[in-house]
């Protein structure tokens, strides 16, 4: 039998405590379902991008089912019917189900919400990165800025002292610095002078090495290096009282190339060399330097080289254009004082001429007249070595005023159609009396292949011949003289002698080859390249009584180069004779022209007038003794001669019954070409007209010119001979027209 227990229960409360407790339980419960599935609604409605509204409804149909099964159990704590009990299971299988379905959708949703938080995630991330590239962005937009500002501030002046000290004053503003300075290489390049500073607080001209290991390694590196604020280019400040020195960086500034330029103080750079530019933060701050910051101190760097190299430039271009400015003075007044000597040598020259050709005149035109005289055998001789002596003074003034047009530019060849065998003939002609006072023997040898006619200047190149035959009588005492003369072969146009000569073959024109050999005194190989220059005589040819000036063979060498040729001069020594070869160019005559060449055969001696017996002749002249020598050879011939002294007597005193008018062109007042145009005035019929001859010391091609355009029929050049004036007046009678030339 088992005894009674005694134990005290625990005071639980009350069954319909409990009841009341569950049921207000209930009711709060089913208050808080009915009320999630209004904010849900409510979501959803103001959610219009939610992705998952249907499994929200599926969620409130879920939450309305298990507040509808609390709502229900109110009705089973108190005696109830079996429908309450129907409903309650009902809605309970409900509830059941739709949980389930919710558990089952939430299972898939679930992965779907985590990759939706990891987006999110990973967006924030990227807004974050976003974020920081923007202010990046920012940053690098700044900094552009600040390197457009100061690169405007560099560049707008090219003086590199202004664009230093402006790089300075602009970085110190920007990055706020509490020191900027730039070292610049010395002249020799072994040390870095301190050229600049924007506060100036350490002494411009204090030098460090530059072979530093800290000046090494900012060289070595394409880009701002932080370095020691104890380094020796970092102190830039006093040192004085207790501070913590700022951050400093330094960068190197690329110097332009400069072994093409000298400008200035600056060194003369055949290597790479660089400029030292370093930037100081603030003492006593926090502040460090940042990537932004470093950048654009790189990229200011560059903009000075960049500024640097272009003012360099402008400078040298500057000092380049001084110098070509001063040159191109220079020039310009050497210019004008050459083309200033030129005239008064020209006005000078033309003086002499005219006054040298006047007593030249006298001498020449009495000593032939008294030659013409009965003489004694030493009179004879005395006056025919006056002539001599006169002919040659006369060659001379020629050959001077020759070469100084030579010289100048102004002589040009007349060109025409010549008679090339009657030139030749006419230099053997000229030259054997001579050598048969000398007993030398002249041959002269034509090839068959030569033409007779050409085109070139007959004047120059007989002068040429002429001068060169004359030089081989000259030093020749004994033996004898060749002159060939044939057109030259392609082969032996080139000659070593001659590396500037290329000579060209054409259709047009041919090379003609003159070679004159004597067997004379000859001359030293190295004495050879004298004789072609003026007033210049060889010593082989000093210690003889040449007569000569000099001149001859420098001025046929002018004339060859004019007629596009080349001269040289061969011999084995003295005594062993030489050989003279010159080649010109000379042209073909037109064909179609040939029958009508203008050439008539020289008069002879029986053709040419011997008296001129009361032929009325003008002389105007103003030199008293030109005038009367002109007057004496004119009368000698048989000729009534008037003279005048003036322009105003002249125009008085001609009449139809003079036959020829011979006139000084420079005439004092009214010269002789103003003459000339009254003539034509007062006697426009050309059979009234009387035959007018220019009477002038010079014949070039400017007062050729002249006397044809106001309508002279001839000029002749002064001194003139009885035997010159016999040729001319019998050529004026018979053709009217007589220039000679010069």
């Amino acid at each position: 039998m088992m005894e009674a227990c005694n134990c005290i229960e625990p005071q639980w409360p009350a069954d319909e405590l409990l009841m009341k407790y569950q049921y207000i339980s209930d009711f709060f419960i089913a208050l808080a379902y009915f009320s999630i599935p209004l904010e849900l609604i409510y979501f959803v409605k103001k959610s219009a991008v939610f992705p998952y509204k249907w499994v929200l409804v599926q969620f409130g149909a879920f939450i309305v089912l298990c507040g509808a099964t609390h709502l229900i159990n109110l009705w089973t704590f108190s005696i109830h019917s079996r429908t309450v009990a129907i409903v309650m299971t009902i809605a309970k299988a409900l509830t059941a189900a739709v949980s389930c379905a919710t558990a089952l959708m939430l299972v898939h949703i679930i992965p779907d919400l985590l990759s939706v938080k990891t987006r999110e995630l990973f967006l924030k991330n990227k807004a974050a990165e976003l974020d920081r590239e923007m202010g990046l962005i920012r940053t690098q937009e700044e900094t552009g800025r600040h390197v457009r500002m100061l690169t405007h501030e560099i560049r707008s002046t090219l003086d590199r002292h202004t664009i230093l000290k402006t790089t300075l004053v602009e970085l110190g503003r920007i990055l706020a610095l509490e020191e900027c300075a730039l070292w610049m290489p010395t002249r020799t390049g072994l040390e870095l002078q301190l050229s600049y500073t924007l506060h100036q607080q350490n002494p411009v001209g204090y030098t460090v090495p530059i072979h530093l290991p800290v000046i090494n390694q900012v060289f070595n590196k394409n880009g701002a290096v932080k370095i020691s604020p104890n380094s020796p280019v970092a102190r830039l400040r006093p040192l004085s009282g207790k501070y913590i020195p700022g951050e400093v960086v330094a960068v190197r500034v690329p110097l332009l190339h400069l072994s093409n330029f000298q400008i200035n103080d600056w060194p003369e750079l055949s290597t790479k060399r660089y400029a030292l530019m370093v930037l100081m933060l603030p003492s006593d701050s926090a502040r460090h330097w940042h990537i932004h910051e470093l950048e654009l101190v790189e990229v200011v760097a560059d903009q000075v080289a960049v500024a640097l190299s272009h003012a360099a430039i402008l400078e040298e271009s500057k000092k380049a254009r001084d110098l070509l400015m001063e040159q191109n003075i220079a020039l310009d007044m050497a210019r004008r004082e050459a083309e200033t000597a030129i005239r008064a040598r020209n006005d000078f020259l033309a003086v002499m001429n005219h006054e040298m050709r006047t007593p030249m005149h006298a001498i020449i035109a009495l000593s032939s007249l008294l030659q013409e005289t009965e003489l004694t055998p030493e009179q004879r001789l005395m006056v025919e070595t006056i002539l001599k002596s006169s002919n040659l003074l006369a060659t001379l003034i020629n050959d001077v005023l020759d070469l100084s047009r030579l010289e100048d530019g102004s002589l040009q060849l007349d060109i025409a159609t010549l008679n090339l065998h009657s030139v030749f003939r006419e230099v053997h002609n000229l030259v054997t009396p001579i050598a048969s006072v000398k007993k030398l023997s002249v041959t002269l040898n034509l090839a068959a292949d030569l033409p007779v006619y050409a085109v070139g200047d007959e004047k120059r190149l007989m002068q040429t011949i002429l001068n060169v035959v004359g030089n081989a009588v000259k030093f020749t005492k004994e033996g004898s003289i060749s002159i060939k003369a044939f057109v030259a072969k392609s082969e032996s146009l080139r000659d070593f002698r001659a590396p500037d000569f290329f000579p060209v073959q054409s259709d047009n024109h041919f090379y003609l080859r003159v070679q004159v050999k004597d067997s004379g005194s000859g001359i030293n190989p190295q004495d050879i390249p004298k004789v072609f220059t003026k007033f210049a005589l060889t010593q082989s040819l000093a210690t003889r009584n040449s007569g000569g000036s000099g001149l001859g063979l420098a001025i046929c060498k002018r004339f060859i180069n004019l007629m596009e040729g080349h001269i040289w001069i061969e011999s084995d020594g003295l005594g062993k004779g030489c050989t003279a070869t010159f080649i010109v160019k000379l042209g073909f005559p037109e064909q179609s022209n040939e029958s009508k060449l203008p050439f008539a055969p020289k008069m002879q001696a029986n053709h040419v007038h011997s008296n001129f017996h009361g032929l009325k002749v003008l002389v105007m002249d103003d030199n008293g003794v030109s005038r009367s020598v002109t007057k004496g050879l004119l009368v000698h011939l048989g000729c009534d001669v008037t003279t005048v002294s003036s322009s105003e007597e002249f125009l008085r005193v001609i009449s139809q019954e003079h036959k020829v008018v011979f006139m000084d062109v420079c005439m004092p007042g009214i010269d002789g070409y103003e003459l000339s145009v009254r003539i034509h005035e007062k006697f426009p019929k050309r059979h009234e007209r009387p035959v007018l001859v220019a009477l002038s010391g010079n014949t070039d091609r400017i007062t050729k010119e002249s006397c044809m355009r106001v309508g002279m029929d001839g000029v002749i050049l002064k001194p003139v001979s009885v035997d010159k004036m016999r040729s001319v007046l019998s050529k004026l009678l018979d053709h009217r027209v007589l220039f000679e030339a010069t």
